[in-house]
């Protein structure tokens, strides 16, 4: 259903010659022109692209933002993606010249700065998590996980041990079990109880000598800390096999408890959510991989390696190549080792996986990690994760009473509430109730993850929420379950586009301007 306030799409706006501006003609002679470009390279026509002035452009785009919901304009409960604020003073350092005009291909000699702030994000992840190797260069979390269990499968390869599970809860994120299979293992469901631990009935009847790694999240996707960890991950490690956590959920646990500690030998970071930068559609991220000492060898190359600083033998101006070919000049005017150049990209790795993919890191969404954490430092982080839990806490016994939580009374930084009886007895759905947010000024939960509640709304409030926030967002959820279920099913009624057809959507996907 759409509303009346439909915007034209910009080839509707689209005037034949108009121009946002007018480049001068070329002044290079055609016959110039043609050795550089030969006709095979050419278009035989211009793209298709609508012409418009630029007021009509800056106009269209920033009308359309208007419609959007951004944490910078309202509440994102989303369950499981940690939407917290992203402090302005990050964003503007990650903008600095220094730090966003800095191109991968320039000469390390010439990035020091970057290279050493990259070099402590490492140390610091490392320190976090208690697991003392680490790789920046995986893009997303989903891609930290498939790089952790690539640096898994290397790992049983090279010491000659053919192992093929990978055990995953059943309310594990959906990615986990594609990253497994994707890495050439086999994927082995674990039940959960009601509480949301782990069945450890099912999971001592599924363990055997081919575990290769138990994929876990810890909190898990319910909010709960596994209370069982350390018997889970003292089983594996007595059969051989590694334990793997998902990350996702580390805004629970910052400066509390570390994976490395209750048993984890790889996880990965969600940076962009536990370290405040702005993300969502699909970017942009990043998912860093921290690993214990036998399994950093391994580790996606090239790592930010720290030459010697003072007292190094080492006095002329050439470095020891990263990949090990000998030495080579500094660029002009470099300061000499024991000077300034320390920090340099160690693809020198000959067990490592290799790159996972483009150059070495998300720079941006990691500059904005590393002022978040040189801003709280480890006592600020620790508060980070106590108020997460506090506001969550808060959040469940506002809403227990009107939808209810399986998992009991209290959570980590998130809770899954139901719907289910609100679904049998008046026929409102957990969507219904996530759309009809949106008409009171709130992002929806996210809902029907975790499959193992049925009906599931799953909201995690972050640090970054004021009490009054909570207790509008608590009253609005309960205004929305005593509301007239016909009004809930065309939900929302103030948006553009009210409730399209998302499975026709997904079906008959339209990918191009058919005006």
């Amino acid at each position: 259903m759409r509303n009346t306030r439909d915007t034209q799409l910009l080839f509707d706006l689209s005037k034949p010659g108009r121009r946002a501006t007018r480049l001068p003609e070329c002044d290079v002679p055609a016959r110039d022109a043609a050795e550089l470009l030969p006709a095979a390279a050419l278009a035989d026509a211009p793209p298709a692209l609508p012409e418009l002035s630029e007021p009509q452009v800056v106009r269209h785009f920033v009308n359309l933002s208007k419609e959007n919901m951004s944490v910078d304009t309202h509440f994102y409960p989303l369950g499981s993606c940690t939407m917290k604020h992203n402090p302005k003073r990050n964003e503007r350092a990650a903008a600095l010249p220094g730090m966003a005009h800095v191109h991968p291909y320039q000469p390390e000699e010439s990035i020091q700065g970057m290279l050493r702030l990259l070099y402590e994000v490492q140390e610091y992840l490392s320190e976090i998590s208690g697991l003392p190797c680490c790789s920046l260069q995986a893009a997303a979390g989903a891609q930290g996980e498939l790089a952790a269990l690539l640096v898994a499968a290397s790992y049983f390869r090279d010491i000659d041990e053919k192992r093929t599970k990978v055990l995953v809860p059943d309310n594990a994120h959906g990615t986990n079990p594609a990253s497994a299979a994707m890495a050439g293992f086999d994927s082995v469901t674990v039940k959960t109880l009601q509480s949301g631990a782990v069945d450890l009935d099912d999971f001592h009847a599924k363990l055997d000598d081919e575990i290769a790694v138990l994929m876990i999240t810890n909190p898990n996707t319910v909010g709960v800390f596994e209370p069982a960890m350390r018997e889970l991950a003292d089983a594996v490690h007595e059969r051989g096999g590694l334990v793997y956590l998902d990350g996702a959920n580390m805004n629970a646990i910052l400066g509390v408890s570390r994976p490395g500690d209750f048993g984890a030998d790889m996880q990965h970071f969600n940076p962009h959510k536990t370290f405040s930068g702005p993300h969502g559609g699909g970017g942009p991220g990043a998912g860093p991989i921290c690993v214990t000492e036998k399994l950093g060898p391994y580790l996606p190359a090239p790592v930010v390696g720290k030459r010697p600083e003072a007292g190094d033998e080492r006095s002329d101006q050439t470095s020891p190549s990263p990949a090990g070919g000998g030495g080579r000049t500094l660029v002009p005017g470099a300061p000499p080792l024991g000077e300034g150049n320390y920090y340099y990209l160690d693809f020198d790795r000959p067990k490592s996986i290799g790159r996972v993919r483009s150059f070495f890191a998300s720079t941006g969404v990691l500059v904005r990690a590393y002022c978040y954490m040189r801003t709280h430092g480890p006592d600020g982080l620790k508060r980070v994760s106590e108020q997460a839990v506090l506001n969550a806490n808060y959040l469940l016994s506002r809403v227990k009473h009107f939808l209810p939580v399986p998992q009991g009374d209290r959570c980590m930084h998130e809770f899954v509430a139901t719907a289910a009886k609100l679904k049998s007895e008046r026929g409102v759905s957990a969507m219904d109730l996530a759309k009809r947010l949106l008409d009171h000024g709130f992002h929806a939960p996210t809902v029907y993850f975790p499959l193992s509640v049925k009906e599931s709304i799953m909201v995690e409030p972050t640090e970054s929420e004021s009490k009054e926030t909570l207790d509008a967002f608590a009253e609005a959820l309960f205004r929305v379950t005593e509301e007239d279920p016909e009004l809930l099913h065309d939900a929302p009624h103030t948006t553009p586009i009210s409730r399209p057809d998302e499975v026709a959507a997904a079906r008959k996907t339209v990918l191009c301007y058919c005006g």
